[in-house]
């Protein structure tokens, strides 16, 4: 098992998570990041008392400074912070917890210091994954994802030797709140509707994107760069009750899942702990009082945000980088009221339109890439 961490976004929903496992296994800390949440930070580096802490920015990070004096942590800033945390001798893992294509760099950084690196952070699979994971064969870095559909396909994988016996991937999803809405009723919800989420509690971006269906989208391609399987072999349904987390079918017709409470300490202490397995934290699934189980086909009709994750998928190169930076900027707009709820698929079809692609990109290419969908998504429709 794992004896120290670095949680990379410890204020948000998973890295909050992730200090409870960790507590509750007697992992030490030590390293806690954060982009602006400096209160929480504050106080999660007196119970924990990490080597080291990261704000967003240098004026924060002297705030920090203060409210931490006496108490032994080193505090950082920036990117620049984020690297340092990711990279510390201290630390076996890094937990990467953060939003966004944030977390690119740091990841490379745990890969090239040869840490686990616990992934939560699927951004930085589905814009840079063959570099990634290039990267990480090269170091021989061990990356456990923490989304509970990887997991659970992690899960379902292991002792599989051979992946042409793996026939296909099943990707479950909850539907989000809008399961069997039409598309006249959709363009009509605000964000306020969209977060309420009816299994799981997540931070806003991801609680959007799991209502836009987007999020399944970045799901495939990050399913596609873990497994190394093409989109052919990646299917996803619609499972409501979000018990089946995913499953694996083998090439003699036997289907693997992986079951558990919709309870993201299950995943995220697998990741700490694999090979091994300790008592968790999390509630025990009771299959007497689960009720049915249903699955149904993903409507990427009313949903056009997974039909334009596998246009990216198809499109090859940049087009993946372009798909998320538009979309993390256009759900940014979305959450402040600036665009409505089919505001966000359009902006991401607008970039994609717009933005060339550029086949077999390099770190500083894919960043480029995202950096000009961003500037298309946030000008969209103005």
């Amino acid at each position: 098992m794992i004896q120290s961490i670095s949680v990379l976004g410890s204020t948000g929903s998973i890295g909050r998570q992730t200090l409870e496992v960790a507590r509750h296994l007697g992992i030490q800390i030590a390293a806690l990041t954060a982009n602006r949440n400096i209160d929480l930070l504050a106080e999660q580096c007196r119970v924990f008392h990490p080597a080291l802490a990261v704000i967003g920015s240098e004026a924060d990070a002297e705030i920090l400074r203060e409210r931490l004096h006496g108490t032994g942590t080193r505090v950082l800033w920036g990117m620049e912070g984020l690297i340092a945390a990711a990279a510390m001798p201290e630390t076996e893992c890094v937990v990467t917890a953060v939003m966004g294509m944030v977390g690119l760099r740091p990841t490379l950084a745990a890969i090239d210091a040869g840490k686990r690196i616990a992934l939560a952070n699927k951004e930085t699979l589905v814009c840079a994954g063959e570099l990634v994971m290039a990267r990480a064969e090269e170091r021989h870095a061990e990356i456990i994802p923490v989304d509970s559909e990887h997991s659970a396909i992690f899960q379902c994988l292991a002792g599989c030797s051979d992946r042409k016996q793996v026939r296909k991937l099943i990707l479950t999803a909850s539907g989000g709140p809008f399961f069997g809405w039409s598309r006249e009723d959709l363009a009509q919800v605000k964000a306020e509707q969209a977060l309420k989420h009816p299994n799981w509690t997540m931070g806003a971006k991801i609680t959007i994107d799991s209502a836009t269906m987007m999020n399944k989208g970045l799901e495939l391609i990050e399913a596609m760069r873990l497994y190394h399987l093409p989109m052919e072999q990646v299917q996803i349904v619609v499972h409501r009750q979000s018990i089946i987390h995913s499953l694996v079918e083998y090439c003699d017709g036997a289907v693997l899942a992986q079951l558990g409470a919709p309870d993201m300490r299950i995943p995220i202490q697998l990741a700490l702990t694999w090979p091994d397995r300790q008592d968790s934290p999390a509630k025990d699934l009771d299959l007497l009082s689960c009720g049915a189980l249903t699955f149904a086909a993903a409507d990427e009709e009313t949903f056009p945000c997974l039909k334009l994750a596998r246009q990216a998928v198809q499109a090859g190169g940049t087009a993946c980088a372009v798909l998320n930076g538009a979309n993390e900027a256009a759900v940014s707009r979305y959450l402040r009221g600036d665009l409505g709820f089919y505001g966000v698929s359009d902006a991401v079809d607008a970039a994609l339109e717009q933005i060339p692609v550029i086949s077999n990109p390099d770190l500083d290419t894919i960043l480029e890439a995202d950096a000009r969908a961003r500037q298309i998504a946030s000008a969209f429709g103005g």
